[in-house]
């Protein structure tokens, strides 16, 4: 079951987003740890861990957007980074995580009719380099499977220097994250890995 953003309900209680959390269930000893330190920071900063002003670190939700009819993920070019990453960005108080996600991925790609699996897809926790005024700080991000209809057409925004959609293979030779080859193994599989997502198959239901 895959949801739109007219669904889903802004939540402004960080404890809606710890719930879901620990409701989830890590695929692996290391997803288990990322997620309990989001768990840790909601419980330390229960008021505005959602918010970008906790300056030393805060929630984000980010999206896979997968097209099933190409085989493959849409990824940005990221103007400030330099890498190409999945979309996503700051929950900006809204601690409904998959909601948060799929605005990102609508703002970021353009593409209208996208639909969110309200279920994590994966966890990560890293650093945000220094930038101007603004201090090295954590993201603590959440990641959800995104759906775009067959054939759909990005836009790019002014936080992109480019999108470009992606197939598995296509990954090696561009710099990029191992979290988001994590995200394409996780989702399209390879070796004896099979995979979330098969051509035709669509999500797998609500855990």
């Amino acid at each position: 079951m895959t949801l739109a953003l007219d669904d889903l309900r802004e939540e402004p209680d960080t404890l809606y987003a710890r719930d879901l959390l620990a409701r989830w269930a890590p695929p692996d000893p290391a997803q288990s740890a990322e997620r309990d330190r989001i768990v840790a920071w909601i419980d330390r900063y229960p008021l505005d861990a959602h918010r970008r002003e906790r300056r030393e670190g805060h929630l984000t939700a980010s999206a896979l957007v997968v097209d099933l009819s190409r085989g493959a993920a849409l990824l940005t070019h990221h103007r400030k980074l330099g890498r190409w990453l999945q979309l996503g960005g700051h929950c900006d108080g809204d601690a409904n995580l998959a909601r948060a996600a799929l605005r990102e991925a609508i703002e970021e790609s353009g593409i209208g009719g996208l639909t969110v699996d309200p279920n994590p897809l994966d966890v990560d926790v890293h650093a945000i380099p220094a930038r101007g005024i603004e201090p090295e700080h954590w993201h603590l991000d959440t990641r959800f499977l995104v759906l775009a209809p067959p054939g759909s057409l990005e836009v790019v925004s002014n936080e992109s220097l480019a999108l470009r959609w992606f197939r598995s293979e296509e990954l090696a030779p561009i710099p990029t994250d191992e979290s988001v080859r994590r995200l394409f193994q996780i989702t399209f599989g390879g070796g004896s890995n099979p995979g979330r997502l098969r051509a035709g198959s669509g999500p797998r239901p609500p855990l």
